[in-house]
């Protein structure tokens, strides 16, 4: 079932049929109509998100379409809109395109013949650094986790306050001084440099949007690295570390020169810290290296530093 990309006939009456049966959350994105199929969707910096619908707030007429009762007020901004409808039907994403309408029962939205799957946009992308946490060392569990470098931050540079967005820079303030203060009483945050990424992923708004499989595991975002620890950003859904947990880590460099395609340094690296952001979604995760060929420290040193290691 579903190997087609739009749904027509019984498994558009199947999907129909899941969505009456209650509770599916659904995704609201505006459309451009200036474009066409799959370009249809504001891009990020348009500053017009998704918005996410309850399953509670959703039900179905007798007439085949979504009635949105008590929905958040910024529904509102799409009324006479087209809007791309997502959601999850057996863990495949799918969505059509239909506008909200403001009726006597309240905001309603049309159910269109035919409904189509999201189209899998995950890519294989090279990068000139990325990580793999490999395995947890207590239990010789492995893991195989990839970490690819945060598309914001520029990785072997000393970040600056700079990088944040003026607009979170208050928010941010208010995080860095309480992580500071722990870290007096813990003694464990090195000279700190790292908390400025640390700050910038946990006051960022991180948009979730529905993706052509439902629950694909994450990657792990780098937001630091150095020759002494590792910060890695995720959602809280995601981060199953806990202080002190020790994990074998993989720092991979390539090397666009030579016969030898990757610089692989493997460290042990125990989890000195979790960071949270204020609303509980969001969790940085600061590995501190435990274990290290002192070949690698100077590499790590000197790409970090742009300092000789002496």
């Amino acid at each position: 079932m579903m190997e087609q990309k739009s749904l027509t006939g019984i498994e558009r009456t199947l999907v129909v049929q899941y969505l009456t049966d209650g509770n599916v959350p659904v995704t609201l994105t505006p459309v451009d109509e200036s474009l066409n199929n799959d370009e249809i969707i504001h891009s990020l910096t348009s500053q017009i998100f998704p918005l996410a619908i309850k399953g509670e707030n959703v039900q179905i007429s007798h007439k085949g379409e979504l009635i949105f009762e008590n929905p958040p007020q910024s529904i509102n901004r799409f009324i006479n809109k087209n809007v791309k409808v997502e959601f999850y039907f057996n863990r495949v994403g799918l969505y059509f395109i239909s506008k909200v309408r403001d009726e006597d029962n309240g905001l309603v939205i049309s159910i269109p013949a035919v409904i189509d799957r999201i189209i899998d946009t995950v890519e294989e992308k090279n990068y000139d650094f990325s990580a793999l946490i490999y395995f947890e060392c207590k239990s010789k569990k492995e893991l195989n986790i990839k970490c690819v470098p945060d598309s914001d931050i520029e990785l072997f540079v000393r970040p600056a306050w700079k990088i944040i967005p003026l607009e979170n820079q208050k928010s941010a303030k208010e995080l860095l001084e309480a992580f500071v203060e722990e870290a007096k009483i813990e003694k464990n945050a090195g000279n700190g440099i790292q908390l400025i990424p640390v700050c910038k992923y946990l006051t960022e708004e991180k948009i979730e949007r529905v993706e052509a499989m439902e629950n694909r595991p994450e990657e792990p975002s780098i937001l630091f690295v150095d020759h002494e620890r590792l910060v890695l950003g995720m959602t809280s859904k995601a981060c199953t570390y806990f202080k002190n947990e020790e994990y074998g880590i993989k720092l991979i460099f390539s090397i666009k020169k030579g016969p030898i395609l990757t610089r692989d340094i493997f460290v042990t690296g125990i989890v000195n810290k979790v960071f949270r952001s204020r609303d509980g979604k969001l969790s940085c995760v600061d590995f501190r290296y435990t274990t290290m060929q002192e070949e690698d420290l100077r590499f790590l040193y000197e790409k970090a530093t742009s300092t000789l290691f002496i």
